[in-house]
């Protein structure tokens, strides 16, 4: 199965016996910009192998951000692979602030059974525990970064104080709400939701399970 690669306007195909290679290069099947020297000659490469799509890192020194469907970043160090699956964006930094984009659309390499959340004013998540609309506005002013796409997505989760202020609440509001959310998580049995990274895991655990989406930015004041 083929593999579609699309920058900007233009849209690649790669077939499973040929390799899509990426870098400042001119020989690149994508020369990014040959001016820029803070990007590899040869950056990356994708590739099948034994019927699997892989993002190579074939640079001696710069890594490469792999973003997936949920909005999740990976960091991929030079001389690592990473498995490509669904829809990804790869983040190729140059000198510039903005980064080049590439969007993959690899195959899928197994069937998911994933326990994706219906639609409603309540959603189960782990064991009787629900979110209503008022805990999904919280997460989302949290992890909109996530949500956001090319030069706004950032992985990271805003302050207390930040996300409290773009939803017009005290700071001490929020935090309750989080907190509270996080505690009858953890008493479901849901892991990593206590700790010093327990933010992160609750926006990937929020991302994984489709709790909040990027349609569900317009719920922020403002959008």
């Amino acid at each position: 199965m083929s593999v579609t690669v699309r920058v900007g306007t233009d849209s690649y195909v790669v077939a499973a016996d040929q390799d899509f290679s990426f870098g400042r290069s001119e020989r690149c099947t994508l020369c990014l910009d040959p001016d820029d020297a803070a990007i590899s000659r040869m950056a990356g490469i994708i590739l099948s192998d034994s019927g699997t799509w892989f993002l190579e890192n074939v640079s001696s020194t710069c890594p490469l951000d792999v973003v997936d469907e949920h909005g999740i970043r990976s960091v991929l160090p030079p001389n690592r692979k990473y498995a490509l699956e669904g829809q990804m964006r790869v983040l190729v930094r140059g000198s510039q602030p903005k980064p080049h984009v590439l969007h993959v659309h690899a195959p899928e390499r197994l069937a998911r059974n994933v326990d994706v959340p219906t639609d409603g004013e309540a959603t189960a998540i782990g064991q009787n525990v629900n979110i209503n609309h008022m805990d999904r506005m919280a997460l989302v002013a949290l992890f909109a970064g996530y949500l956001e796409n090319e030069e706004r997505y950032d992985p990271h989760p805003r302050s207390y104080e930040a996300a409290a202020k773009r939803l017009d609440l005290p700071r001490t509001t929020l935090v309750r709400r989080i907190e509270y959310l996080r505690t009858r998580l953890d008493k479901s049995g849901v892991p990593n939701m206590t700790g010093p990274n327990a933010l992160n895991n609750l926006a990937e655990y929020a991302l994984t399970r489709k709790l909040i989406k990027s349609d569900d930015l317009r719920l922020l004041p403002g959008k």
